[in-house]
């Protein structure tokens, strides 16, 4: 593996994931200090991911004709002048505002840098390597998101947590400039639609808007029903649209058989059910155990402690014996931990936690980088931009289900609520995972044998 390029890919990955988790903890806080009601906190964790999976598509196919090099950079820059908007935000709604500009640079970003692994990593079992490194800084980052806003909520204050990205950011802009190799694009390529990919973004945002406002408005209000109403009619058209487009950001190709939309699939419900319930944690530890930024983050270390055994060896095991076994494996694992929060309550002993806690992490950790290893295999290499936003857009997708899903489930002013909402979440997170476990099954062996060689023309 070619260190310098892997160091400078996977910092700016890390600030992508990081920002996903960190600013969990961090919620409370940021209510109490811009008096912030349950809704707004909802959009500042869902308006990242929602801007961030909906743009992804298309900046996958901006990677394509323009170089991801290029791309990569330019997501970096806008990330960090974003995180620097949210430290000096006067307001939540300026604040929600500067994390959908966050979530447009991770989105520039993501698909740039699992094309640039491609390209840098052409032989299968470096490629292997190198996508199990790339899944476990994912994971170290969403582990290490919950213990770093801890430390810096109750140490400083809550802006830290955005603060922190700037001189990252710019490090890792450096990294890239001097270590990833420019190239150009090889052949011309007809423009992107941006009529379907606007459509596209506004039928997630509608199904993340209905589902976010439910809580506060009640699922019978109009504008809960029109906005759910909205999301399926969009998206349908947002299909037809692409299907009609000259240079559609979703290929059609990339939808025939059974193994890259298997692969979304398995993206969607992953991220659904863990960084949904992962949501209500934060907000059970301190809002309902009182327990400060510190402890919470600490709580929730243990989700992450075999992060950085279980990301590489997936890599490895995937290249050896194909991605279905380790997908299945974790999927299964996670259920089990997810599971295990179906019986919290308000005086369950943290030790019996820390074993959902450890099942969760090490499950959804060993299953990404296999995931990912099967949805990028199952993509022509002239499509590998477009599948990698593809992919990414469907696992953030499902983040941003989750979050306002399990937000609304369990948004209530009473503890019985809460903990009967949290019950009920945690059930369908574990179905979710048990859900994701059959599909990598069934969509068959994936093995880390056929070559993800990306032309040159995409490591830049």
């Amino acid at each position: 593996m070619r260190k310098g390029p892997l160091l400078a890919i996977c910092l700016g990955y890390f600030l992508v994931i990081l920002d996903v988790t960190v600013v969990n903890v961090a919620v409370p806080r940021i209510g109490a200090g811009l008096g912030a009601g349950q809704g707004a906190l909802q959009w500042i964790v869902d308006g990242y991911t929602l801007v961030f999976a909906g743009l992804l598509l298309l900046c996958g196919g901006l990677g394509d004709r323009l170089g991801h090099r290029r791309v990569f950079l330019a997501g970096l820059g806008l990330f960090t002048v974003a995180s620097a908007a949210c430290t000096l935000a006067p307001s939540a709604a300026v604040l929600v505002g500067a994390r959908l500009a966050q979530g447009a640079g991770a989105a520039t970003m993501v698909p740039a840098s699992l094309a640039l692994l491609g390209a840098l990593h052409p032989e299968p079992d470096a490629r292997a390597r190198a996508f199990g490194v790339w899944g476990g800084i994912a994971g170290v980052a969403a582990a290490a998101g919950p213990v770093l806003g801890g430390v810096l909520v109750w140490g400083v204050g809550w802006r830290t947590v955005f603060l922190v990205n700037i001189p990252l950011g710019a490090l890792a802009i450096w990294l890239t400039v001097r270590h990833v190799p420019a190239r150009r694009p090889r052949g011309e390529r007809p423009p992107l639609d941006l009529a379907a990919q606007l459509t596209g973004v506004f039928a997630m945002a509608a199904l993340t808007a209905g589902l976010n406002e439910a809580g506060g408005r009640g699922w019978t209000d109009p504008l809960v029903l029109g906005a759910l109403a909205a999301a399926p009619l969009a998206g349908a058209l947002f299909l037809w649209l692409e299907r009609r487009a000259a240079a559609p950001a979703l290929p059609p190709r990339l939808l025939t058989g059974f193994r890259f939309p298997a692969a979304l699939a398995v993206g969607v419900l992953l991220n659904l059910g863990f960084y949904g319930l992962l949501f209500l944690t934060t907000l059970y530890f301190q809002r309902h155990r009182g327990w400060d930024p510190l402890a919470t983050g600490l709580a929730l270390l243990p989700m992450g402690a075999l992060v950085a055994f279980a990301s590489p060896l997936s890599g490895r095991v995937a290249a050896r014996v194909g991605t279905h076994v380790p997908a299945v494996t974790g999927l299964l694992t996670g259920a089990v931990g997810l599971l295990g929060w179906a019986t919290v309550g308000p005086h369950t002993p943290y030790a019996l936690l820390v074993v959902p806690l450890l099942l969760t992490g090490f499950g959804t950790s060993f299953t990404m980088p296999s995931a990912t290893i099967a949805a990028m295999e199952a993509a022509p290499h002239e499509v590998r931009g477009a599948a990698s936003g593809a992919f990414n857009a469907a696992r953030q997708m499902g983040s941003a289900i989750g979050v306002a899903l399990f937000g609304t489930l369990a948004a209530a002013s009473s503890s019985s609520a809460f903990y009967a909402g949290m019950r009920l979440s945690a059930v369908i997170a574990a179905g979710c995972f048990l859900g994701g476990a059959v599909l990598a099954a069934v969509s068959g062996p994936a093995a880390g044998t056929a070559p993800v060689n990306s032309s040159a023309t995409d490591a830049s």
